[in-house]
């Protein structure tokens, strides 16, 4: 069968964040994704397959990190689409049956691609005792971002701070599900994007994670309160940066951008 790799939220291979892409005839024992998934080894790798015409959705999605099968995954899904569009086994928006409902993908006609998620609900949270230390500097605040997305979520006082953090990621890992998304306002406005973020998930077995799209349906709501607009765009400043519009649009979020293939070959197993 055909595999791919993705690099998506970004326009340029090498850049952005890398998934592996398998399009199935049906999903195998769940044994084969993870192992799959491990010998892919990137943050995450999309299986999916076609289902019967005139149901809710058109293609059945899952997601694996090379440690645990995740409950949403935004760059893996866009990637799948990417794939999708770019060989014509699917066209115009698509449908995805996941453990987080249907999620819709659609090509735009400047190449981007957006996806429709589910908005995270944000519940203010004490900052957990130890956070700070863990993380390596002092949130101002946290917020428990709901069972799809699984993370901590917290403001860190502004984006030199985001950008220098050297976690403890072992330690980090005792205070959420997931993980850890440390954020801040972009230093400078004009500057392309409107916030700062890095994501943290070695819970899932990815210490940093290079542009978490799940991420950014709890970042959108977040800044949008503080910003006063619902349309925004946001910066995951890993090694591997990338880009991300978002649109609230109450309890669904729009996150859109583009994507890559890199690599294509056969997997043998």
């Amino acid at each position: 069968m055909r595999i791919r790799i993705v690099d998506a939220f970004t326009d340029r291979a090498f850049s952005g964040n890398p998934a592996g892409v398998l399009l199935l005839d049906a999903f195998p024992a769940d044994a084969w994704l993870q192992d799959v998934a491990m010998e892919v080894n990137h943050p995450e790798t999309a299986f999916a397959h076609p289902l019967p015409e005139g149901g809710e959705a058109d293609w059945a999605l899952r997601w694996f990190t090379p440690a645990a099968e995740v409950a949403m995954c935004g760059h893996a899904t866009l990637a799948t689409a990417h794939v999708l569009f770019g060989t014509g086994a699917h066209e115009g928006p698509v449908r995805f049956a996941t453990r987080s409902g249907v999620l819709v993908a659609t090509p735009r006609e400047d190449g981007s691609i957006t996806l429709d998620f589910p908005t995270a609900p944000l519940t203010p949270v004490p900052v957990p005792d130890g956070l700070a230390e863990a993380l390596g500097a002092e949130p101002l605040c946290a917020y428990d971002t709901g069972p799809f997305v699984g993370d901590l979520l917290v403001e860190l006082p502004d984006e030199k701070t985001v950008r220098a953090l050297t976690p403890d990621f072992r330690a980090l890992g005792a205070h959420s599900e997931r993980g850890v998304i440390a954020t801040a306002a972009a230093e400078d406005p004009a500057g392309g994007h409107d916030f700062v973020s890095r994501g943290f998930f070695p819970n899932v077995g990815i210490d940093e994670d290079a542009v978490t799209g799940s991420a950014h349906t709890a970042l959108a709501p977040f800044w949008s309160e503080r910003l006063g607009r619902t349309e925004l765009t946001g910066l995951q400043a890993s090694r591997r940066p990338g880009h991300v519009r978002v649109e609230l649009r109450g309890e669904r979020t729009l996150l859109g951008g583009r994507a890559v293939t890199v690599i294509e070959g056969e997997l043998n197993a």
